[in-house]
């Protein structure tokens, strides 16, 4: 039985018999802008069509007195943390020859005796559960070097989804790792493991809980354009908290005709960025840009492109049919007065738009005239039976053949008869 036991130690911690890592080897042009790609597959967040549209805090307990390493409250003490004292020599990596190989100990009897400075055989720990048992012991006596010491250990042993996931739920531990990442320069896993942690406020079902953690990832350390796209999601959830809990007092108070006229189907809370533009422009469009609720505001703050705030604000007034609100979307005037017609998206997309939220003829042939475009215009026009356009257009291209051919297709004896007939008395 000792024969077969020393075999295995053996096996276990030869040089000869290396444990089995999932540190990557990769070279450095493989490590490419892990921040960047992660946090853009999260831009659904902020894109989405017009029809549709938390976990834990990350406060952790004290570390204690006996820490070696800084006492970390929470994940974002960690992370801030830029005192002028150097923690390097506490943070070397602990040596991979463990001398004393019995297997007798406990993960609790393995952390006392770190304590006192003695060194001690990991890789006994092999099971997962008797890992994470070390790591809760390890955290639990308050000792900084021995709970970073068992952190490089799982580091090397365990798969990193592994570990996120099991540090997401023992925050002090968290707090030790992104430490000691930073301190040696790992910036490729320090990235991956807080990337983990933002992904994880898609499951966190509480508002307040979710804005709290969001508010806690401004200060991780990601790139620049990351961090702002992070402020950007913290911002818009306190601004969709505050509409909220205002528009649902004005739904339930009955205070509101545009609410009793068209109930809402769904709260505003956790949607993206568009989906909330689009309930600003349906049911806030008229207010002042100094309420946190008016479209102007949400642009302003949001840096939203004119584009998509013109698309986004017609395919709201549009289907509540506020017909003038279009028009003054789309009405500019120069310094002297004069006024004229401009849109940033192509007035045909306007007339398809339109045409979608079922606008009178009489409003569509109004943008179906300004397109430039002539086959476009034409196509348009006769697509959506705006018999005057069609007949204005030919008209100006003096096409006589097409417009006798048109004659047929408009009522006879109707008003674009007669205009088709006296248009070809004069040509």
């Amino acid at each position: 039985m000792s024969r077969a036991r020393a075999d295995e130690e053996e096996y276990w911690h030869s040089s000869k018999f290396r444990a089995f890592t999932f540190d990557d080897e990769d070279d450095e042009l493989s490590q490419l802008k892990e921040s960047k790609r992660a946090v853009n597959s999260l831009r659904d967040i902020v894109d989405d069509d017009d029809d549709d549209l938390e976990r834990v805090s990350w406060s952790g307990e004290p570390v204690g007195r006996r820490n070696k390493l800084p006492s970390f409250q929470s994940l974002s003490d960690a992370l801030t943390d830029t005192g002028g004292k150097s923690y390097a020599p506490e943070l070397r990596r602990p040596k991979a020859e463990y001398k004393d190989y019995s297997s007798d100990w406990s993960p609790k009897d393995t952390v006392r005796r770190m304590q006192r400075g003695k060194v001690c055989s990991l890789e006994r720990f092999r099971s997962l559960q008797d890992k994470l048992v070390l790591l809760d012991e390890a955290v639990a006596g308050h000792d900084g070097n021995v709970i970073t010491a068992v952190l490089i250990f799982l580091k090397r042993t365990l798969r990193r989804e592994i570990l996120f996931r099991e540090l997401e739920v023992r925050q002090v531990a968290l707090c030790h790792l992104i430490h000691f990442l930073r301190e040696t320069g790992e910036q490729k896993f320090l990235l991956d493991l807080l990337l983990s942690q933002y992904r994880e406020h898609l499951n966190i079902q509480d508002v307040e809980k979710r804005r709290e953690f969001l508010k806690s990832c401004i200060g991780l350390p990601f790139s620049a354009e990351d961090t702002s796209h992070i402020q950007d999601h913290y911002t818009l959830l306190e601004r969709q908290i505050i509409i909220e809990a205002n528009d649902r007092h004005l739904e339930m108070a009955g205070q509101s005709e545009l609410f009793r006229k068209y109930p809402r189907k769904a709260s505003i809370l956790n949607m993206p960025l568009v989906t909330t533009l689009f309930y600003s422009c349906f049911y806030h469009y008229t207010e002042a840009e100094g309420t946190f609720s008016s479209p102007s505001n949400l642009k302003k703050t949001f840096k939203i492109p004119d584009k998509q705030y013109v698309l986004t604000a017609l395919a709201a007034r549009a289907k509540l049919r506020a017909w003038g609100d279009v028009d003054a979307l789309f009405t500019t005037k120069n310094w002297l007065g004069y006024t004229k017609k401009k849109a940033p998206i192509g007035f045909h997309r306007v007339v398809e738009i339109l045409q979608r939220n079922s606008a009178p003829v009489q409003v569509l042939q109004e943008y179906v005239r300004l397109v430039e475009d002539v086959e476009t215009r034409l196509s348009l026009a006769t697509k959506y039976k705006c018999h005057d356009v069609v007949i204005e257009t030919y008209r100006d291209l003096k096409d006589r053949i097409q417009l006798i051919a048109y004659k047929s297709k408009v009522e006879r004896g109707s008003a674009e008869d007669e205009k088709i007939n006296s248009i070809l008395n004069n040509m």
